[in-house]
């Protein structure tokens, strides 16, 4: 039953990182995109200030979870 419990934990835990990682790439992908957005001459700046929430979002949600991974 021990071993059981220890591998659905693994398994949970092997979900988490790849979620993390998924969190990850979209965090970056925004990232460049808001650095290509600043680039042009008539930059959108609702485009830009709607980037940069989802971007915290997703910077708050990969922390949180970094946490849940921890502990």
């Amino acid at each position: 039953m021990l071993s059981c419990i220890a591998q659905q934990r693994r398994l949970e835990a092997m979900s988490l990182e790849n979620h993390l990682q998924e969190l990850s790439t979209r965090h970056k992908k925004i990232d460049d995109a808001l650095q290509e957005e600043s680039k042009r001459p008539s930059s959108d700046s609702l485009k830009m200030s709607r980037m940069k929430r989802e971007k915290l979002k997703l910077k708050e949600e990969i922390q949180s979870l970094r946490g849940d991974l921890n502990s």
